[in-house]
Order: C-alpha cells, then sequence, then structure tokens
C-alpha cells in the first residue's frame, strides 16, 4: 500500500507537529454513541456489533489522512492511502485474547465476508498474532465488552513517535430508551486536534444513523 511522504518544511503543520512531537503529547476523549438503530438492524440480520463497529470505524479512519499519519520504517513522515484495522478478539477457554488483522473495503458486504473468513481461520489460535504477515497500514482497535466506561487511556512508551489513532468500545448500555455504546479515541496531538477528534465522533455517529445506507451495500 502507497505511503505518501510528508515536506515537512513546507507543512502547514510542521511548527504543531514538531512542538508536540518534543513534548510526547498525546490524549484521549470518550464519547457514548447512540446505536439504537444499528443495533435493531444488525440484530435482524443476525450480524453482531463488533465488525460493524470495526467497519464503521476503519471508514473515519480512511476518509482523513490525520488518522492515516505515521512514521515509515526509515523513520520518513507521511501518511498511508489506505489502511485496514488490527483488531483484539477474545477466547473465552483461557481469558486470553489475540490481535488479528483484516483488509478493509469500503463495502461493508465485502469486509464482513474478509471479516468471517479471518475469524473461522484464525479466530480460535492462540498467541498475540496468530495471522502472520501483518501488513504495515494497519492501525488498532480494541474491545473491553465487559466495562461500560467513561474514560480510557492506553500508554505506550516508544519516545511518544506512535502516531495512529487507538480506538476502544465498551459494554453497551441502555437509557432513556435508547441504546449508548462507549468509545474512546486516543491520537497523539503531533498530527490530530480536538477539531479531529470532534470529526472522527461526528461521522461515527452519522454512520449509526444511516446504516441502512452501507449495511446492504
Amino acid at each position: 500500500m502507497k505511503f505518501h511522504y510528508i515536506d515537512k518544511d513546507n507543512w502547514d503543520r510542521k511548527e504543531y507537529f514538531e512542538h508536540y512531537l518534543n513534548q510526547k503529547c498525546t490524549f484521549s476523549i470518550t464519547v457514548n454513541l447512540d446505536i439504537t438503530l444499528l443495533l435493531q438492524q444488525l440484530k435482524s440480520r443476525d450480524i453482531k456489533l463488533y465488525p460493524a463497529f470495526i467497519y464503521m470505524v476503519s471508514r473515519v479512519v480512511n476518509s482523513h489522512k490525520e488518522f492515516r499519519t505515521s512514521f515509515s520504517d526509515d523513520g520518513q513522515l507521511g501518511f498511508w492511502k489506505e489502511m485496514s484495522p488490527s483488531y483484539t478478539i477474545f477466547h473465552k477457554d483461557n481469558k486470553s485474547f489475540s490481535s488479528i488483522w483484516t483488509n478493509y473495503s469500503t463495502r461493508f458486504a465485502r469486509f464482513y465476508e474478509n471479516f468471517k473468513e479471518d475469524g473461522e481461520k484464525y479466530g480460535e489460535k492462540k498467541g498475540l498474532f496468530p495471522k502472520p504477515d501483518e501488513p504495515k497500514n494497519t492501525f488498532p482497535i480494541s474491545s473491553i465488552p465487559w466495562v461500560n466506561f467513561t474514560g480510557f487511556n492506553l500508554n505506550i512508551n516508544n519516545d511518544g513517535n506512535y502516531l495512529l489513532p487507538i480506538i476502544t468500545s465498551g459494554k453497551y448500555f441502555t437509557q432513556d430508551d435508547n441504546v449508548w455504546l462507549p468509545v474512546s479515541l486516543q491520537v497523539h496531538h503531533g498530527v490530530c486536534d480536538g477539531y479531529h477528534a470532534g470529526l472522527f465522533f461526528e461521522e461515527m455517529q452519522v454512520l449509526t444513523e444511516k446504516c441502512l445506507v452501507w449495511l446492504d451495500d
């Protein structure tokens, strides 16, 4: 997958990037998404929430280069043309988890088939990374379905150079006749501001409300 290099000297974000990179500054925001309609439609189609959630997150991430910006293996700054999700799966028998990845597709039906194929092939395999050959253009998604959390933060000790977003969902709950899903977004301030975090949650909510458009696409 193509990696586009950023010319920092002619980048309008250079001052912000260098400032927050030097500070190793990240931030996280947790928002409750209204998934009432989405959950109804998924149940009627016998589709679990997790793959739909992964698809929506991937769609938003791929809509904004700020969420696809990272360092290459040779330390050059740039952004991926497209990214695929790397997500955690839980093993009920020994209470461990693994992380596997699935090729992204703009069409949910295609992505869902990819997701199911990966689940059938690697879902029961133990180990941290049972699916081999994970490409460089992946980003992490995880789920904590046992906890209705109000905030979540994941600390990565890599000199503050991890620039990709980290997305985590929690346990959904019912309130005022609606179903809500807590979602945490963690980003590096060098490439993302509060505006971009707001865009992420706004577009996630739109996708839940317009799920009929993409569920059968």
